[in-house]
């Protein structure tokens, strides 16, 4: 016998399944204007990265520095969450900044990134650390480095690998 609690549940099973389809079939009919942008695999639309550069320390084994000017063109706002470096142990965003009166390095806040958002990731500011670099990794290879932003999508790029005290470290873009 179905009492009216029974019943009630019985209906509040058949309203969510009713939903969950209806959600489904929404989800379906959203995703055919979503495949109408043409994406590159492993970058993000209007992205784009000049001058890639990663510095190694003149001390083997210590960490590196990957710099680079970013340039960001899409309507949709995000943030760089992280960057990686496939060559290296760990990778972290790090920046300049006051602690206790004195100027040091830390790691980043989330970088957020509008339609016309340029973003300097130079010496003395906003970097990529790689701890722990490859031994494979010399001056005139190449360092692949993956920018990680809210809601997981990545932008991989090569950054050529320079020695400690190559010139074109310092460089912002305008150079190499």
């Amino acid at each position: 016998m179905i009492t009216p609690n029974k019943s009630g549940r019985a209906l509040k099973s058949v309203l969510a399944a009713a939903t969950l389809a209806g959600t489904v079939t929404l989800s379906a009919c959203g995703g055919e204007a979503d495949t109408a942008v043409e994406e590159v695999a492993g970058t993000i639309p209007g992205m784009s990265i000049e001058n890639p550069r990663m510095v190694l320390n003149a001390v083997e084994g210590n960490p590196a520095a990957v710099y680079f000017k970013l340039k960001y063109d899409a309507d949709r706002g995000l943030s760089i969450a992280t960057a990686e470096v496939a060559q290296a142990g760990s990778s972290t965003l790090h920046d300049y900044g006051e602690y206790d009166f004195k100027v040091q390095m830390m790691e980043a806040l989330p970088i957020t990134l509008t339609k016309g958002t340029e973003v300097e990731f130079k010496p003395g500011g906003l970097h990529v650390m790689a701890f722990d670099p490859s031994p494979e990794l010399k001056p005139g290879s190449k360092a692949e480095v993956t920018l990680r932003v809210s809601g997981g999508q990545t932008h991989t790029f090569e950054a050529e690998v320079l020695a400690a005290g190559d010139e074109r470290a310092a460089a912002t873009g305008d150079e190499g």
